[in-house]
This record gives structure tokens, C-alpha cells and sequence, in this order.
């Protein structure tokens, strides 16, 4: 009999039987204690909405614009570093499922399939995701990438300038082509459906790093050289030489803090996304729905605010949405999907999404998602804004 998917949550169950374990914990874990992680989704069911009734409910419409662009609900798919270790070139699935849906597919700096192979496959909302590397050259030569794949934003990531220490990730040995252990070999081997898929694809590796980095041509230095990589000397200098080789839409991800949002709104960049990178480095830090209406409050008149972390149903976007985020982002939900049923997962992720969406925005008693705000969430069991003093 087949699986009925009803809701995200289905298909991360779905995801859990397909996806080989070290792929599916390296999705679905955060760093530590994993307390940041929880309460990422947790912090969501406190919010308490008010329903409406006798209210004219015809004609919704959940489209808005993202930094100026079209989208069909205030929703794009977040970055995701091994996506296509999820399923057979992972990247260009989901990229394919977010065009046809009309929402931003955002492309991660380690993902297996490159720039070039999504570019080919993806519309207009075709985002890039930026780490900052020791390798100035890298960096120049991965924005002229970006640019000449026509990317309609680039996303800063600012929050990963050393990694966090994930337990399950050291645990399992987590590489990408996996190492071929024993153990690796009898889970995978659970996995035929995945296996298959992998055996069909050329993408195993990082594709938009071997071969565009003297020395790196394979995993064995590449695991050298991105050890060394990441940029613990990064400031808001950087942030400034990016933008101005980049000259296009920029949004800086990873703003947890009142004093950095406001550092985001003097770079000029044109959005900043309140993220704690899933729960994946910080372990203690609050959670992203607690974090966004302080710096709403403090920067929401000077730049857009998008949020992610913890998003697993439509509520949860409209939740975000009536406390002031623009946009928001989903990264585990896609990531379920596509591990679940590749491209046509990641399209059943989004049609709940946006039917949970369509449908609270009715019982709320709205009929366009821009109308929506705090007037949708019972008083008291939603997160204000802290002030100083």
C-alpha cells in the first residue's frame, strides 16, 4: 500500500528509510546538546493564532515579492551543503521543483552538483550561497560563476567562520563519496533506491570546488585543503569587498544579534536573514523565532528581515510572517522531500507548505499574505521585542 503523505513530517519519516545514515544525520541534527536545534521548531508551537470567522475568504493569494522578486509565497529553499548526497544530483532536483513552484532555490558553496550543472536547470529565482574562503582568488572566481549563471542574489553566509561541533557528524565519519567502511557499506547497502541513483550520476563530489582549485582534483585534497578554508579572520570589511564585486542583490545570513543587524543595514545590503544556521553551530543560542521581532523592531524599517530554522508547516511561515519576516527559508523540510521521493518530494513539500499557509492565512481571516500581521497571534504567547534598559 502506498505511503499517504500528508504533511512534512511524513516525509522526513520517508527520508529517515531511503537516505544512508550518515547523509540523513548530517541533515537532521544540530551541534552539541542539539538544545538550539529543538527549539528552533519548538519555539513555533508556543505561538498561539486567533481564528476568524464570517469573514470573506475568496480570493487568496500567498504570492509577495522576496528582495524585490516575484515569489509564490514568502518561502525559498534555504542553502544545504550536500544536498545532492541526499538523492542523485540532489541540487538540480530541488532546483527544478522550486522553479516550477515559483520560489528562490538557493545553491550552497559545498554542494555536490556546481553552479554551472543547476544553473542549466533553474529559473529566475536562482540564488547563490557564498562561504568565505583564506582564497581570495576562490571567492572572486566563484562570484564571477555566480554572475555568469545569471543568480538573482547572492547569500552571505556569516556565522560559519569555524565549524561547530557536531557529535553525529564525527560519529559517522561523514564524507562525501562515503568512505567505505563496513559499517557504511551494510547501511547503504539498506538503501538500494539511493544506491541506484548514485550509481547513475556522475556528481559525487563538491562540484563548484575540484577542479576550479589548483591542487584539489579529488576528495582527498579537498578534505586538506576546506580544513584550512573557512575564514576565521572574516569582518565586515570582507562584507563590503564582496558586495562591491558582486553588485547585485545581497543578503547577509546568519544575524542573531540586535548590534549586527544594524551592522547588516550599514554594509547595504539589501536583506539579512535571522538564522543560527539550524542549530548547527552555537549550541545555547536562541532560537531564530525568538531572535526575529527584537531585530524587526530595531532594523525592519531599513532592511528586509527574512528568518530561518525550525520551519516545518505553512503555520510556521505564517507565524514568521505575522512577526515581521519578509521571507522566510526551509532547509530539513526540502531536505526531507527530496531524500523521501526526489524532485516530486520536494514538490509534495511545497504544495503543504503552501496549502498549511493558504489555509491559516483563511481562518485567520486574511486574504492576502501581505495584510497579515501581529493582529493574527494571541497576545501573550508570542515573542516581543527586548528592548535595553
Amino acid at each position: 500500500m502506498p505511503t499517504i503523505i500528508t504533511n512534512v513530517e511524513d516525509l522526513r519519516v520517508l527520508a529517515q528509510k531511503r537516505v544512508p545514515r550518515m547523509f540523513y544525520d548530517y541533515a537532521d541534527s544540530g551541534s552539541w546538546t542539539e538544545s538550539t536545534y529543538r527549539a528552533n521548531s519548538a519555539d513555533f508551537q508556543k505561538i498561539k493564532l486567533r481564528q476568524r470567522v464570517a469573514v470573506n475568504m475568496e480570493n487568496r493569494s500567498t504570492a509577495t515579492t522576496m528582495v524585490g522578486q516575484k515569489v509564490a509565497m514568502p518561502v525559498a529553499l534555504a542553502p544545504t551543503g550536500l544536498t545532492g548526497m541526499q538523492h542523485a544530483d540532489g541540487e538540480i532536483l530541488a532546483a527544478r521543483a522550486a522553479r516550477k513552484f515559483g520560489v528562490p532555490f538557493t545553491l550552497s558553496t559545498m554542494s555536490i552538483c556546481s553552479i554551472e550543472d543547476v544553473a542549466q536547470h533553474a529559473g529566475e529565482g536562482f540564488w547563490f550561497q557564498l562561504y568565505v574562503m583564506k582564497d581570495r582568488g576562490f571567492i572572486e572566481r566563484l562570484i564571477d560563476r555566480a554572475k555568469a549563471a545569471n543568480c538573482g542574489a547572492l547569500v552571505l553566509t556569516l556565522d560559519l567562520q569555524i565549524l561547530g561541533q557536531r557529535h553525529k557528524d564525527l560519529k559517522n565519519g561523514l564524507s562525501a563519496p562515503p568512505k567505505l567502511t563496513i559499517k557504511n557499506m551494510i547501511n547503504i547497502a539498506t538503501k538500494a533506491r539511493w544506491a541506484l541513483g548514485m550509481a547513475g550520476t556522475r556528481r559525487r563530489q563538491f562540484g563548484n570546488i575540484v577542479g576550479h582549485v589548483q591542487g584539489v582534483s579529488d576528495m582527498a585534497n579537498l578534505a586538506a585543503w576546506t580544513a584550512e578554508q573557512f575564514d576565521p579572520a572574516l569582518n565586515w570589511g570582507d562584507v563590503e569587498w564582496i558586495k562591491k564585486r558582486w553588485g547585485g542583490k545581497l543578503i547577509l545570513k546568519g544575524i542573531q544579534d540586535v548590534e549586527d543587524a544594524r551592522l547588516a543595514v550599514q554594509s547595504g545590503a539589501d536583506a539579512l536573514i535571522v538564522s543560527n544556521h539550524g542549530g548547527r553551530q552555537l549550541d545555547g543560542a536562541q532560537s531564530s523565532i525568538e531572535a526575529l521581532p527584537t531585530i524587526v523592531d530595531a532594523v525592519g524599517k531599513d532592511i528586509e528581515v527574512h528568518m530561518d530554522g525550525g520551519i516545518r508547516s505553512g503555520q510556521d511561515v505564517f507565524k514568521a510572517r505575522a512577526l515581521g519576516a519578509r521571507g522566510t527559508y526551509i532547509g530539513r523540510a526540502f531536505l526531507y522531500g527530496l531524500g523521501a521521493m526526489g524532485e516530486a518530494g520536494v514538490t509534495k513539500c511545497l504544495e503543504i507548505i503552501h496549502k498549511e499557509l493558504d489555509l491559516t492565512m483563511a481562518f485567520c481571516g486574511h486574504t492576502q499574505i501581505d495584510t497579515v500581521g501581529l493582529d493574527v497571534l494571541l497576545p501573550g504567547t508570542y515573542p516581543t521585542p527586548l528592548r535595553a534598559g
